[in-house]
């Protein structure tokens, strides 16, 4: 059985998405399938880049490839699920968050209104012909239901090695791995460093738009001794200060399926989060 994906590739920006998208080709191929992964480049601006990708996908007809047949496609992300196929699934990460729950028409302009316009019309058809709709998450299932009255069913799925975390003697730090970006609110642990009564140090590893913010954020408040900006750290050291951890701490918006939560679970560290996190 061919089996294609369809997923997105934002360069040099990682995080969860990755570890789904090579998760699930790793383990189709580990199964016998033979499988192959398409990964459209995406950027979030201008308005028109994101209009011109979805008119490509929802023109690429990939029920055959060159004479060759492809028996099934399973897409990942928007709005590489618009693409033309007989037999074709969705797994769905998330949709275009920015028309969606994260909408403000107070403050959109005219770009982002008409962002918002084109974009529920083409998840409507095109996730409501998909064979089969999954969700990665309940979360993201009810923002389905709640926008696009499209049902999907929750699957879940680990996190990757997840058979190397494990538990070690707590040091004295709070341990927040993440993209730096506002949606992950590490501005959040970094102002509440300010009122620590205790020698704990918060610990922020990864990368993203917000990393200059933050480090000016750290100087404003005053806690350069009580926050590290680790920057980029590899799987072997994120395992490892998961062990070693006194406690983790995951603050996102309304996040879609966070592996974080269930990273520090597999460490048997305590997870300091917020009521609004989503499916933390």
């Amino acid at each position: 059985m061919r089996i294609l994906l369809t997923a997105n590739i934002a360069p040099f920006l990682q995080g969860g998405a990755d570890y789904h998208i090579n998760g699930l080709y790793n383990a189709l191929k580990q199964f016998g399938f033979e499988t192959e992964l398409i990964r459209f480049p995406f950027k979030f601006h201008p308005e028109t880049d994101i209009q011109h990708l979805m008119a490509y996908c929802a023109g690429l007809d990939l029920n055959q490839a060159n004479g060759i047949s492809i028996d099934r496609v399973i897409s990942l992300q928007f709005p590489g699920y618009g693409i033309q196929h007989q037999d074709h699934w969705v797994w769905l990460m998330h949709q275009h968050r920015a028309v969606y729950e994260l909408f403000d028409p107070l403050t959109a302009n005219p770009a982002h209104q008409q962002l918002r316009e084109t974009i529920v019309p083409y998840d409507n058809d095109a996730l409501g012909k998909a064979r089969k709709v999954f969700a990665n998450s309940q979360r993201v299932a009810d923002r389905l239901m709640q926008f696009n009255q499209i049902t999907s069913q929750a699957l879940y799925h680990p996190p990757s090695y997840v058979e190397y975390f494990r538990c070690e003697e707590a040091l004295p730090y709070v341990f927040f791995p993440s993209r730096l970006e506002s949606l992950k609110r590490q501005d959040l642990l970094i102002k509440a460093a300010q009122f620590l009564q205790t020698p704990v140090k918060i610990v922020l590893a990864g990368i993203g738009g917000q990393y200059t913010h933050y480090q000016q954020l750290v100087a404003a408040c005053g806690v350069a001794e009580q926050v590290v900006l680790l920057g980029h750290i590899t799987e072997a050291e994120k395992i490892a200060f998961y062990a070693h951890a006194l406690a983790v701490c995951f603050v996102p918006y309304d996040e879609d399926y966070g592996y974080v939560t269930l990273e520090a679970m597999l460490s048997a560290k305590p997870v300091i989060t917020v009521t609004d996190a989503g499916a933390t």
